[in-house]
């Protein structure tokens, strides 16, 4: 490695929503970059010159590739030779709630074998406060090398967001934290070669700890405006107005919209690696546990908003055909990971609804019980054929205007149909439920 330009080559364990952009921009800046990953078929299309991550155009799969600055790879051996290895894998939930390390330390145990002196390790994967040092230091220190002397361990925490235009790896701050000041500057020297702005701070706890609070902030907040929708349907007050006039101010608040709830592998995630830890210390993250709590309740209160649209009480619902429009947990991606989507549909099928759904960008839709829905088409037979339709999603290329004046009924999370109606001079039965069903119509097309 050399002191001024920092590494030359890097190795990337977990090449998806995170590892693979980083890949493609340190292939762009000309280090020769080797990325492990687990599935042959994420390797192979790779290899092939095919991206499999929206955000990644596959010409700058073709373009790495043709300038022999990136190869995939299911051997973790033929990591041996990077100067640089970045561990990008998943840190799910356990079904109990607590954080899943699992795939952190199979990669750490991966790369173990091949440390050796001078060598760079960072953790992107999300991890709770100490977990870089308590998870990933004893496994490499276990090679009988010593951190900040030998090799240099760092936590930099990925701040990726799908679909975002303006801010990406480049131009959005990269927070560096090493286990000791050696390893920081070690970590800000490799990075500086890649993104715009690098950050060190004190370590890598204050690294990890900044990471769970950005997204706790967005969870609690989003926990609040929900909260602050039930409240307002309760005394009769269209939410998305209040918060459209309160928006208005300035300075002092920040816009949050209500919905069917969070998704995605960070803001209904994160939170809990900091609440699992502070709950082990005795010191619960109250306010952190409590949103989670809000944000839960909010696919059963659609479920009821779908009551009151096919309006006949919960007897309506049994026998019902719903369909829902969006099922990725964000517009416009088609990550269906943690997607309140999935609540709303199995509430609604406890109650005896047979549903379906339509989303453009995700043509399968594996509900992880053995069973893959299709995509329907949003043509005017099947969106007339329902009972209701829900749009969970608020996917910018769906005419909404069309869905609205189609549906026999009709249940808006997002607000969607809002504009619409408005510009249209449309009377919405309520903020949620912008169309409502003659009960005799209930039951008629299986979806």
């Amino acid at each position: 490695m050399d002191a001024q330009t920092g590494p030359s080559s890097l190795g990337v364990l977990g090449v998806g929503y995170v590892g693979l952009p980083l890949a493609v921009e340190a292939a762009r800046n000309g280090m020769s970059v080797v990325g492990y990953d687990v599935s042959p078929e994420v390797v192979a299309g790779l290899n092939d010159g095919h991206s499999h991550i929206r955000d990644v155009p596959s010409a700058d799969i073709a373009s790495a590739r043709g300038r022999g600055l990136l190869r995939a790879t299911a051997d973790p051996r033929d990591l041996a030779a990077c100067e640089t290895l970045a561990i990008c894998v998943p840190t799910p939930l356990l079904k109990s709630g607590d954080p899943d390390v699992s795939h952190v330390l199979d990669a750490t145990r991966a790369i173990a074998p091949l440390l050796v002196a001078g060598r760079l390790v960072v953790l992107e994967s999300t991890i709770y406060p100490g977990g870089t040092r308590d998870v990933v230091l004893p496994v490499l220190a276990g090679a009988g090398l010593r951190a900040g002397e030998k090799f240099h361990l760092c936590c930099s925490p990925e701040r990726v967001d799908p679909a975002n235009e303006r801010w990406g790896l480049r131009n959005t701050a990269k927070l560096v934290g090493g286990v000791t000041p050696e390893c920081t500057r070690a970590g800000v020297a490799f990075y500086s070669r890649l993104v715009e702005h690098v950050v060190p701070v004190a370590s890598a706890e204050v690294a990890e700890f900044a990471k769970i609070l950005e997204n706790a902030f967005r969870a609690v907040n989003i926990g609040f405006v929900n909260e602050m929708a039930q409240a307002a349907d309760t005394l009769g007050i269209d939410i998305w107005d209040a918060v459209e006039a309160a928006a208005t101010k300035p300075f002092g608040f920040m816009k949050f919209l209500p919905g069917p709830g969070p998704g995605g592998h960070c803001i209904p995630v994160d939170p809990h690696y900091l609440a699992w830890k502070m709950r082990s210390l005795g010191s619960p993250a109250r306010l952190i546990e409590l949103a989670a709590e809000i944000n839960a309740e909010m696919p059963a209160f659609i479920v009821g908003k779908v009551r009151e649209a096919l309006g006949a009480g919960a007897a309506a619902i049994g026998g019902a055909r719903v369909l829902l429009v969006g099922v990725a947990f964000k517009r416009d991606v088609p990550d269906v990971r943690e997607s309140p989507a999935l609540d709303v549909l199995q509430l609604l099928e406890r109650e005896g609804a047979d549903v379906g759904y339509h989303d453009p960008h995700v043509p399968e839709w594996d509900l992880g019980d053995g069973r893959v829905l299709r995509s329907l088409p949003l043509a005017k037979s099947v969106v007339e054929g329902v009972d209701a339709v829900v749009v969970t999603t608020d996917h910018a290329c769906v005419d909404y205007a069309r869905l609205l004046r189609l549906s026999p009924a009709l249940v808006d999370a997002r607000n969607a149909t809002g504009p619409v109606a408005k510009a249209e001079g449309v009377a919405r039965r309520s903020p949620w439920v912008a169309k409502q069903a003659e009960p005799a119509q209930v039951g008629r097309v299986a979806v």
